[in-house]
């Protein structure tokens, strides 16, 4: 279970996530996926493709993107904007914190301006 910190939920630590690894979790029953870029950057993102309902967290990732395995639409792990057709719209991007070993991600602090999560 996920533990609520000021800056976040706890999701894993950074050994958890190979690079160029997606791991699946959820936060309040909302998909995310957490992934380490070819940097080793550790990135959180919406896990559902914005054009069809695809886990992101199963396809490919690749220097700092992450394929939908179903239409190959790919998005910047950076800022969650589509960089292949058939999606248009960007995927929400949360702020991720780094404590110490621990991964840290906040899904109601969306940092590119995409549609927030309904928690409700």
């Amino acid at each position: 279970m996920a533990e609520e910190t000021p800056g976040g939920e706890l999701i894993c630590s950074v050994d958890d996530i190979s690079v160029k690894q997606a791991l699946r979790v959820l936060i309040d029953d909302y998909p995310i996926v957490v992934v380490k870029d070819s940097q080793g950057v550790i990135h959180a993102l919406g896990d559902t493709c914005s054009h069809a309902d695809i886990s992101l967290s199963e396809g490919d990732v690749e220097g700092e993107s992450i394929e939908c395995w179903g239409h190959g639409s790919q998005f910047d792990l950076r800022n969650g904007q589509p960089l292949q057709l058939p999606a248009y719209e960007p995927v929400p991007v949360f702020a991720v914190e780094i404590r110490g070993n621990e991964v840290y991600v906040d899904v109601t602090n969306v940092t590119n301006g995409a549609s927030a999560p309904d928690l409700a």
